[in-house]
């Protein structure tokens, strides 16, 4: 089973037109549990996680995940010895078409994939995530080659998380629902949901994301509303 896709998400594909001609995105699609999110509890975002958006209401796309995130949790050294053999295959796809490969392996997950080498096995290979794990940002086992942007959420439970990230001067990304906001609390707003080269973001920016899928309809902490909250901020 081939793990990475440069096709199967609407974002990456959407990446790689902004993209072209200086990278070659690719990305893994897992289904989220809460043992692949660790943080999604305190932060209260699996009832409206992304897995509902996009391609993900169809379901052959569900199944699929559900078959990578099952491998995963049964059979690691089998996944892990694919998703290698997968981002071999990337870098020598980029080099013929003079790109520079960029991979975001947790596209629905949160997996610190810095515990099991994969990044710094692959020095050519640009990483990037969203995280919800703040400890994570700026970790000493976090390699050069791997960016992450911090995910945000309101939720009382998840609020030393917000302030280690915030401390430690990560970019957030914030889900609003009602349009994006210029600024937000303090920060300069910028539009998330036109590409995810998120490793070109200048510093100590918010990263909006407008709200999709069940987001959309459901409402809780994880989700910002907008105008009511935004003009208090």
């Amino acid at each position: 089973m081939k793990l990475l896709s440069i096709a199967g998400n609407s974002k990456i594909v959407k990446t790689n037109k902004a993209a072209a001609g200086k990278y070659l995105f690719a990305g893994l699609s897992l289904m989220p549990n809460n043992t692949i999110c660790p943080g999604s509890k305190a932060a209260g975002c699996m009832e409206t996680c992304l897995q509902s958006a996009g391609r993900g209401i169809f379901k052959n796309v569900q199944a699929a995940r559900r078959s990578k995130t099952e491998w995963f949790e049964t059979d690691k050294d089998g996944f892990l010895d694919q998703l290698r053999k997968d981002l071999h295959a990337l870098e020598r796809k980029a080099k013929r078409e003079g790109l520079k490969p960029v991979v975001r392996l947790n596209v629905l997950s949160d997996i610190a994939w810095e515990a099991y080498n994969i990044p710094q096995s692959f020095p050519g290979i640009q990483f990037y995530d969203y995280t919800k794990r703040a400890g994570r940002i700026g970790s000493r086992f976090l390699p050069a080659n791997y960016y992450l942007t911090f995910s945000y959420s309101n939720e009382p439970a998840y609020q030393q998380q917000v302030k280690t990230a915030v401390d430690k001067g990560a970019n957030i990304a914030i889900v609003f629902a009602g349009g994006l906001p210029a600024t937000f609390k303090g920060r300069k707003v910028i539009d998330g949901d036109l590409h995810d080269m998120r490793i070109d973001d200048p510093a100590g920016i918010i990263v909006g994301l407008r709200a999709k899928g069940k987001a959309k309809t459901t409402e809780n902490n994880f989700v910002v509303q907008n105008p009511e909250v935004i003009a208090s901020c």
